[in-house]
């Protein structure tokens, strides 16, 4: 496999090796047809901002309605579902209204069957893919009409233009978000699709809800606060023993 920018040529003896490792799905009395099976990034960076912190869980709980919007992380995206057309597979992806059953059978969401674009993507920068994010990337999304494009770098930006950045397509174009920087290594912007301030905090990916003034909780503060809850349970507990003891 050959690969021109973040998008990839194969032979014709891969094409057959990759199609014989996809499953075949139906659908009526035609086949159905799938995305390729595309290998793991090997990069840790999605694995680190998104996934080991919960980001993706908490982002998908505060949107809810789990039948109809998905919140996902690397699902291929393309125009239209050629397997061996221009795709792109991003970090994060968010899409309001869509048919969840049909991006699992096709193992990817095609902007065509959909009736829609993605209404938010994300792309977390890496060293390997940094520069192709702000430039490749940023034309193949807007060309494929997705309404919100985040870049998010937690080096501050080595590796992408900037530490973080969002664009909003306009009449078909990408104007930039307005990022605020709030000082003490902190910077965020709003979104529109999501409802919620995309944050760089320290370096790490963090959502803000404006409606409850709070962020979205990953998992570890999840486990923490529970923790301190049962702490303070026992704690209390205790007391109440202490004093029954000291009446009796």
């Amino acid at each position: 496999m050959t690969t021109v920018g973040n998008r990839s040529t194969h032979s014709d003896s891969e094409r057959s090796a990759m199609t014989s490792r996809t499953t075949t799905l139906t659908q009526g009395a035609g086949k159905l047809e799938r995305f390729p099976d595309f290998p793991p990034r090997e990069d840790m960076q999605n694995t680190s901002h998104l996934h080991r912190r919960s980001i993706l869980t908490a982002l998908a709980i505060h949107i809810g309605n789990p039948e109809t919007t998905l919140v996902h992380g690397e699902v291929p995206v393309a125009p239209t579902l050629d397997p061996w057309g221009a795709y792109r597979i991003p970090d994060l992806i968010v899409v309001h209204d869509c048919d969840i059953a049909l991006v699992d059978e096709q193992g990817g969401y095609a902007i065509d069957r959909q009736g829609k674009a993605p209404d938010f993507v994300l792309e977390v920068a890496s060293r390997s893919t940094g520069e192709v994010d702000y430039t490749d990337k940023r034309r193949d999304y807007e060309r494929f009409g997705i309404g919100e494009y985040w870049r998010f770098d937690p080096s501050g930006g080595e590796y992408h233009d900037a530490a973080l950045a969002g664009d909003l397509l306009v009449d078909g174009m990408y104007e930039p978000i307005a990022i605020e920087d709030l000082g003490e290594g902190r910077l965020r912007g709003y979104s529109e699709a999501l409802g919620l301030y995309v944050c760089w905090e320290d370096g790490m990916l963090r959502f803000f809800d404006p409606l409850t003034e709070s962020y979205l909780r990953s998992h570890d503060e999840d486990t923490a606060r529970a923790a301190a809850a049962e702490a303070r349970a026992a704690e209390l507990e205790a007391e109440l023993r202490r004093l029954r003891g000291e009446g009796e």
